[in-house]
């Protein structure tokens, strides 16, 4: 029976959830399993991954074939390297100790590539929003002073006075007398 390690799709339309899992090679996408060997979240940033190393790691020395979306996550968690690094044991080039200390190497890499990566995004998302504040106090300065400056023109005030002037009723019966004379 040929075994796959693939994701099956869960999660709403528009909104994917994968369970990572070792399935016989005919069965459906979504059918039975043999072993669910994690999850697998790409609406986070950077995405979520769960996953049973040393299981997935049995799966591969049994013959599992993953597929290439699985083999990106296998190798992004470092499946693929403690898989090699065990081969490498039995082979008799590497003691257990030396397959631990350097699977334990990578991983303290990759946690600190993680976690700069996730300190790079806040503060490019924090220097975006202070330079989206900038910016909008910057238009409301220029906003203000404009219409200041509509307010303190004087050919303005003067034909809002000449405006006033000849609403009132006394101007309108002088320019009638004018006008009749």
């Amino acid at each position: 029976m040929p075994v796959k390690i693939r994701l099956q799709r869960h999660g709403k339309k528009n909104k994917p959830f994968y369970w990572i899992v070792a399935a016989d090679a005919r069965s459906k996408r979504d059918g039975r399993y043999l072993e669910k060997l994690g999850t697998y979240n790409p609406n986070t940033n950077p995405a979520t991954i769960d996953l049973n190393i040393d299981g997935s790691v049995k799966w591969l020395h049994n013959g599992a074939v993953p597929t290439e979306t699985a083999r990106a996550i296998l190798s992004y968690k470092g499946v693929l390297l403690k898989h090699h690094l065990e081969v490498g044991k039995n082979k008799g080039a590497l003691t257990d100790e030396q397959v631990q200390a350097k699977f334990e190497a990578w991983l303290q890499e990759k946690d600190n590539k993680i976690t700069s990566k996730k300190e790079n995004l806040s503060k490019s998302k924090a220097e975006a929003r202070a330079e989206k504040l900038a910016a909008e106090k910057a238009t409301s300065e220029k906003r203000k002073a404009a219409a200041e400056a509509v307010e303190e023109t004087p050919a303005d005030e003067v034909a809002v006075e000449e405006a006033a002037e000849a609403q009132t009723p006394e101007a309108t019966d002088e320019t009638s007398k004018e006008a009749e004379a």
